[in-house]
């Protein structure tokens, strides 16, 4: 699977495009009110007309950005080689007039832009320091990205969607300080494309002791699915949580297993291990264990297919790699 289409909607709203620069003027009074819509800011990622940074001064041209509440950086130019430092530095010179913004997702690329490996990250430090009010983050690509170590009093959700995300990247986020946050989400994808995180760097994770407030927990999109399921098995962040989700990965019947026979999960309100390669009486065992207690689980094995070479030796692949 790859991801091919952009973001639908993002921190409850509605997404809208702002006009690129070959479209008609926008004239203020037909573009949404500013605090209606996730405003999604983006140029061709191949030749453009325009750098992002330009067609963002447009943007806060045209919209009272006092009342915008949600942005998502789209493709900037080049993204295939090009970091993006001047987006980043746009938007932090920006920052005092964008009081209201609560949300913000950098990176949505599509697979026509740039396969989610392909798409060149940079350091969300300065966003994150920026934008002391935000209350959702989210970034995709892991390709030189860089997330310091932070703290940040307000921010609920992190979103770090990834074909393969460095360890680094992992560990700084174990290391962060995170009191108000509900809701991780990590895509932690596949060696190949630089996800060398082990368990041990998502111990912090399963202690839970930075993440006091965390309801649901995502550790997906990850070649170690199984893993990671026999360490949550036992984590002590499980029992405060109201949704897991270890779905998109390479998840076999070892792992699930290793949940069922853990600690108790039918105090979770949902279960995700969609995209699976799960076994049907595994797959039944998972239901008929759950469902009765009130938990959603959701068992679709979607497009998980394995292959199996001359040589008798079965692949396995996670949803979203390249």
């Amino acid at each position: 699977m790859t991801i091919g289409g952009h973001l639908k909607e993002f921190h409850g709203l509605p997404a809208f495009g702002f006009p690129g620069v070959d479209d008609p003027v926008p004239d203020p009074s037909s573009l949404p009110s500013p605090e209606s819509v996730a405003w999604r800011v983006a140029v061709d990622s191949y030749d453009a007309p325009e750098q992002w940074e330009d067609a963002f001064a447009r943007f806060l041209a045209a919209v009272d950005t006092t009342r915008v509440r949600a942005l998502i950086v789209g493709a900037w130019s080049d993204v295939y080689e090009n970091a993006p430092d001047e987006v980043v530095g746009a938007l932090v010179a920006a920052r005092d007039r964008l009081p209201a913004l609560r949300a913000l997702f950098v990176g949505d690329i599509v697979m026509e832009e740039a396969e989610i490996s392909w798409i060149t990250q940079g350091d969300m430090a300065p966003l994150l320091g920026a934008f002391p009010g935000l209350e959702e983050f989210g970034v995709r690509g892991g390709n030189q990205l860089v997330v310091p170590a932070f703290r940040h009093e307000r921010l609920r959700r992190l979103r770090v969607e990834t074909g393969g995300m460095p360890a680094e990247v992992v560990r700084s986020i174990a290391a962060s300080d995170l009191p108000a946050l509900v809701d991780l989400d990590l895509w932690l994808g596949t060696s190949e494309y630089g996800g060398d995180a082990g368990i041990a760097d998502l111990e912090p994770f399963f202690a839970g002791t930075r993440l006091p407030s965390l309801k649901r927990l995502a550790l997906r999109n990850s070649e170690i699915q199984d893993a990671i399921c026999a360490a949550l098995a036992s984590a002590p962040v499980v029992a405060r949580l109201e949704e897991l989700d270890v779905s998109m990965g390479v998840l076999t019947d070892d792992g699930a297993t290793a949940l069922l026979t853990g600690q108790p999960l039918t105090h979770l309100r949902k279960l995700d291990l969609h995209h699976n390669y799960l076994s049907e009486a595994l797959r039944t065992r998972l239901l008929e264990t759950l469902e009765p207690a009130g938990v959603e689980v959701d068992t679709d094995r979607d497009d998980a297919e394995d292959d199996e070479d001359g040589d008798g030796e079965v692949w396995r692949f996670v949803a979203v790699g390249e």
